[in-house]
């Protein structure tokens, strides 16, 4: 494997030395392009794959401040917030974020548990993106492990049209009905501010910085100068201070083009602890003093990224080499709440710490030629982790894992005629911690209009176990929870079947429209089962998967109006085994429905826009607590944005203000919890921190 591995990283050397031309994709957008799963940049109405584009302009309009937020809005994709941890992860198609990859400009981001899978979307800014692709399904040839349920690949800016371009903005939120500018108020403060610069024509360079502050939610909470001792001290969803900035330099001449970008991320989270311990001072004067023990958790991300586009003769090459690092560290603290002090703390430790060293490579124009064409790839990912007590429990200690996996994948596009393609592929990954893994893909594209196109894809990924499954370690006279280190790594497939057509018609509407289905099937799903009565449980490879999902949408264009319709209904079937009994199979369905509108008033550009999303009662299967399954339900709810913006002084600067979350949503009613035998056990699920309130100041020069 390692003479393979050196063989690869030598030609990615040798091409990248011999580098002489530019790619003319990288100098003019004739039309929006999408990079996600394709050869090069490719037009989005001649892609291989269904790409779902969420651009700049829409972007701005959304007046979100992270990823997470903007992806909210989308029809099939759940954002899954944790009021405690403040991370906010991607479900997709019914599965969490360890099945879906999150990408930054093609490479997968450093996460707690790994590369790509599990990223908090929150520590995702929105300041310097150019776009956000959205494909769904099994991506595992082009995107190897984690991509069972879609990739989600974040674009960054990297040109200018100026010579110097100077880019902010400042934005205020309330949290509900709370808000406040006092360094200890409340409320969120965002700033940010990008910098680029056109060097001559061959060099570009630009800076970005951006600052998040959300000062937390008390809730049914009362804060943490709160002392009472009836568990209500702290935050329903806990204070956290973002920093990150980033810089660029790219190089473009002839057919060559290649960029180093720098990303730091700087995330400091409190918890502050509902227990408040009483204790006498002995004094003589019936001193008391209150305490609770307090936790800062402090997250550092260091990304260095190199990407290059050339060609040696007709042979067209990209290639990223990428070392990533986050360090997630805490301490614990004793804090006196009435006088404001730390009394004592620990010392700081790491909770997670990952470093990662990534190259991604491709190869294709084999043949130069636009009927028949082939790419040869490679992705090799050196994964050094560590995990400590707090993050689990680990057979009494801290758990330390180093994964090195090698990947080759080859795909070949034959371009049948003018209307239909055809792309079938394969992968070959290697691990030592794992057997090895075979992922395949056939897509096709049939041209079926001038202006519609029919896809068929079908596709396959792994996932490989996380910490958690194989290494949980949790015995005592009352429990025996253990992780299981034989785990096979999970298999998912996909299929589906996607049409859109897009024409005009005579009184200036645009319309376009599609309708996609997809199917989804994992099978050797890691859970926890019970493997003795009355408490011995262990992660197996034992359950199965299934999703269904059918959408359409619709949009309507004219002048300075647009409009888009959108509706959705997936069903899920859960296979779940347990000592004595098995969940049901039948599928259970979710409907979804969204719209967007915007206008944009000729005479001033003021505009308007408005988002809203529907989603319907969500049901699933869960153990009652006696060897015996029950159907749960989660409410229904929806959510609705509206924001007016105003430009000003030649559209150097643009205020806007809005509501988000109209309808006020904060908790969901569930009984999709454990309880006791046939008894719905009723419970909350902590979705939002309810309706705010913004305003922002943008500026441009």
């Amino acid at each position: 494997m390692k003479k393979k591995v050196l063989s690869v990283l030598s030609l990615s050397v040798a091409l990248w030395v011999n580098a002489q031309e530019k790619d003319s994709l990288n100098q003019k957008k004739i039309e929006e392009v999408v990079i996600t799963g394709q050869y090069m940049q490719q037009s989005i109405n001649k892609s291989i794959y269904k790409v779902d584009v969420i651009d700049a302009e829409q972007i701005k309009n959304m007046a979100a401040t992270n990823v997470a937020e903007v992806l909210n809005q989308s029809l099939n994709i759940q954002i899954t917030p944790d009021s405690r941890s403040g991370n906010s992860t991607a479900k997709i198609m019914g599965l969490n974020g360890d099945y879906v990859k999150i990408l930054i400009d093609n490479i997968p981001v450093v996460g707690d548990t790994g590369l790509g899978s599990n990223i908090d979307l929150t520590k995702i800014t929105l300041s310097n993106i150019e776009r956000i692709e959205i494909v769904k399904g099994s991506m595992g040839v082009e995107y190897g492990n984690g991509a069972v349920a879609g990739v989600i690949n974040i674009i960054t800016k990297k040109t200018s049209t100026k010579k110097i371009s100077v880019r902010g903005s400042l934005q205020e939120e309330t949290v509900r009905d709370n808000y406040d500018l006092k360094k200890k108020g409340n409320g969120r403060h965002i700033q940010n501010l990008n910098v680029d610069y056109n060097i001559n024509n061959e060099w570009f360079a630009s800076i970005n910085f951006n600052h998040n502050q959300f000062m937390g939610f008390e809730g049914e909470s009362k804060g943490y100068k709160y002392f009472g001792q009836d568990n209500k001290r702290g935050y329903e969803w806990n204070p956290k201070d973002q920093y990150d900035a980033s810089a660029l330099l790219r190089y473009t001449k002839n057919k060559t083009t290649f960029f180093y970008k720098l990303s730091y991320l700087n995330e400091k989270f409190n918890f502050y602890n509902p227990e408040v311990n009483r204790n006498p001072l002995n004094d003589g004067l019936g001193g008391v003093a209150y305490e609770s023990r307090d936790k800062r958790y402090n997250t550092d991300r260091w990304v260095h990224q190199f990407n290059i586009q050339t060609n040696l003769g007709h042979i067209r090459y990209m290639g990223d080499f990428s070392y990533q690092n986050q360090d997630r560290k805490y301490y614990d603290y004793n804090y006196d709440i009435p006088n404001r002090t730390i009394k004592s703390r620990q010392d700081e430790k790491s909770y997670y710490k990952t470093d990662v060293i990534y190259s991604r490579g491709m190869f294709s124009n084999f043949l130069d030629s636009k009927v028949f064409d082939f790419q040869l790839g490679y992705e090799l990912d050196y994964t050094n982790g560590y995990a400590a007590l707090i993050a689990g429990d680990f057979f009494g200690e801290a758990v330390k894992r180093k994964i090195f996996t090698y990947s080759n994948f080859l795909s070949a596009e034959w371009n049948v005629s003018d209307k239909f393609s055809l792309r079938p592929g394969v992968r070959l990954s290697l691990s030592e911690n794992f057997s090895n893994q075979y992922n395949y893909s056939l897509s096709s594209r049939y041209k079926t209009s001038e202006n519609s196109n029919l896809r068929a894809v079908v596709g396959s990924a792994n996932r490989y176990p996380k910490y958690e499954e194989l290494y949980t370690y949790f015995v005592n006279i009352n429990h025996d929870v253990q992780g299981n280190p034989d785990l096979n790594p999970e298999k998912g497939f996909s299929a589906g079947l996607f049409w859109n057509q897009n024409f005009a018609v005579d009184n200036d509407w645009k319309i376009a429209y599609g309708v996609d289905a997809l199917y989804l099937d994992v099978r050797d799903r890691i859970e926890m089962v019970m493997v003795k009565e009355p408490s011995t449980y262990k992660y197996m490879n034992i359950n199965k998967f299934k999703n269904l999902l059918v959408s359409a949408n619709v949009d309507f264009r004219k002048d300075q109006f647009a409009l888009s319709l959108r509706g959705s209904v997936s069903g899920t079937s859960v296979s779940m085994i347990d000592l004595k009994s098995s969940s049901p199979t039948d599928f259970q369905y979710l409907v979804q429905a969204g719209a967007s509108a915007t206008y944009k008033l000729k005479s001033t550009d003021t505009n308007f826009a408005l988002y809203y999303k529907f989603t319907g009662p969500d049901r699933l299967y869960v153990s009652d607590g006696e060897n015996d399954f029950r159907l749960g339900k989660i409410d229904s709810f929806h959510m609705m944005d509206f924001i007016v913006s105003q430009p000003f002084w030649n559209k150097h600067f643009e205020i806007s203000a809005g509501v988000k979350n109209i309808f006020d949503v904060t908790r969901l009613n569930s009984t999709a919890v454990a309880g006791s035998a046939h008894t719905a056990a009723n419970g909350f699920v902590n979705l939002y921190y309810g309706r705010s309130y913004f305003a922002r100041l943008m500026f441009q020069f």
